[in-house]
């Protein structure tokens, strides 16, 4: 890994500020706001070392640092800690999915529908036979980053686009549970400032994918456990098919 623990905590600190207000994070702001105990100048070169290690980057010259892909992914990885999801919110998702078992296209437009309510996040849910299912589309205006009208038209195309949906998901290329893309591992350039969370999900013998897509700074404490939960309800659901 090699980095130091002050390295690792300006990493943690910079994900987090960029995350509550998605502007680049200067060596003063760090300072004052979070007292690392160090001054702005050993700030600052601490900064530019981690910019050369590939976890930050400076948008402008004169502007302060942005966290990387590689950034986020190492903060939730090794940083991060989940939020539990309360018993009210687990009985509530359940009974709503677990409502439309009987028919998978009724199932995987409900699971996309409750996933995208309590994530505040577009939902998408893609099977091999060539299916897609969507909700939550007003979401996609809650962050900044989708006021960039180029941005947000591409996400609406992809919607259509079941083939690059699947595309996109078969990037991750891994086999743990949850899967995150962030902003470039998405492989289209307008979507720096996107990603994804999804989990595989098995339909009866057909495989798929069930997630969301967002803002790079979304709530992934929030709602990689909505994720996981609701592709475990739609997995269960299929075993009895």
């Amino acid at each position: 890994m090699d980095l130091t623990e002050r390295q690792i905590q300006i990493i943690k600190t910079i994900v987090e500020e960029f995350t509550l207000t998605a502007e680049p994070v200067g060596s003063v702001t760090l300072e004052n706001k979070y007292r690392l105990g160090v001054s702005p100048a050993t700030l600052r070169n601490e900064m530019a070392a981690l910019e050369d290690k590939g976890y930050l980057a400076q948008p402008h010259t004169s502007s302060g640092r942005v966290p990387t892909p590689m950034a986020i992914k190492f903060y939730i990885n090794e940083l991060m800690k989940e939020k539990e999801l309360s018993v009210a919110e687990e009985v509530n998702v359940k009974s709503r999915v677990w409502d439309h078992r009987y028919n998978r296209d009724d199932l995987l437009h409900e699971a996309t529908k409750v996933l995208s309510e309590r994530t505040k996040a577009l939902c998408i849910a893609t099977t091999e036979g060539g299916q897609t299912y969507h909700a939550g589309y007003a979401n996609v205006f809650n962050d900044v980053e989708f006021q960039d009208h180029e941005v947000a038209r591409e996400v609406f195309y992809l919607l259509d686009q079941h083939q690059r949906l699947l595309d996109i998901f078969n990037r991750a290329g891994n086999n743990s549970p949850i899967h995150i893309l962030v902003g470039d591992e998405m492989g289209v350039s307008l979507f720096r400032p996107v990603s994804c969370v999804f989990a595989d999900i098995n339909l009866g013998g057909r495989r798929g994918s069930l997630g969301i897509i967002g803002s790079s700074r979304q709530e992934y404490d929030r709602n990689i456990p909505f994720v996981r939960y609701v592709a475990n309800l739609v997995n269960q659901i299929a075993q009895e098919w």
